[in-house]
């Protein structure tokens, strides 16, 4: 197949991450078409070897980062709150949050495209999650009944830049703390010590207040059942640190809500 026709279904998605990145639609368009441009002149340095999607991706990520005031930062004529969100991040670490939390990249494929490697990468998202923190630091309740994953959890909220104004064993102490300070975030689990469950909780919660929720579980196809309302945000344990943290950013970044009901 000729490689016009694989990489063709990728480029409304491109397109998509480039205006994200540039803040207007016709300067992200600019940069897509520089890159496809490139691709004609030289066709040997697409890098097939990644694969249509993440080749183009890399492609145009080369082309970006080759611009020494894309590398500096501007003031890229952003319009809505998450853009000039976005306008605030470091260039690198705005690159890497969008590939994972819009584009759907693992850290793996994020690595590629960026053309560094998995530690970078990393600290990338640990960097566009502090620069989040900044303008979006929040209040965060955990609903987590193990005390160590309590404590882990706890950790890298903070880390981030976060306050934790809770940990909750059980869904009556869950009410109880939001019934003293609401949240702006809501960690939960699903089974918890009283052999009750966060779900219950983190649907009364949602009654009163209207606040993203990440589920941290053991048990996702509890919520992945097809039918709609499914939670915004689901992350299965065993956890990656990198991931819950990249997560809690997209949540609030985007000002994503879990809706009136978790499921």
């Amino acid at each position: 197949m000729p490689l016009s026709k694989e990489i063709a279904p990728h480029l409304p998605y491109l397109r998509r991450y480039a205006r994200a990145l540039t803040g207007s639609q016709a300067s992200g368009d600019a940069y897509v078409v520089a890159t496809l441009e490139a691709l004609v002149a030289d066709p040997a340095s697409f890098p097939r070897d990644l694969g249509p999607r993440i080749g183009l991706y890399r492609m145009f990520s080369t082309l970006w980062n080759s611009v020494p005031v894309n590398v500096k930062g501007g003031d890229e004529p952003s319009r809505s709150s998450a853009e000039r969100n976005l306008a605030q991040l470091t260039p690198r670490s705005r690159q890497a949050f969008l590939l994972q939390a819009v584009e759907g990249f693992d850290e793996t494929e994020a690595a590629a495209i960026l053309n560094v490697g998995p530690q970078e990468i990393s600290n990338l998202t640990t960097e566009a999650g502090r620069e989040i923190a900044q303008r979006v630091a929040t209040d965060v309740l955990i609903i987590e009944d193990e005390a160590i994953i309590a404590a882990d959890i706890e950790f890298l909220v903070t880390d981030l830049g976060h306050r934790v104004t809770g940990v909750a064993r059980t869904h009556k102490e869950a009410v109880e703390l939001v019934g003293r300070k609401a949240p702006g975030l809501v960690l939960a689990d699903i089974q918890l010590a009283d052999g009750s469950s966060g779900l219950d909780a983190v649907n009364e919660i949602l009654r009163d207040i209207d606040v993203p929720v990440i589920f941290i579980t053991a048990y996702p196809e509890r919520f992945l059942t097809g039918e709609r309302p499914e939670p915004a945000f689901l992350i299965s344990k065993p956890y990656k640190v990198d991931s819950v943290k990249a997560t809690i950013s997209q949540a609030l970044f985007f000002d994503r809500k879990a809706g009136k009901r978790a499921v």
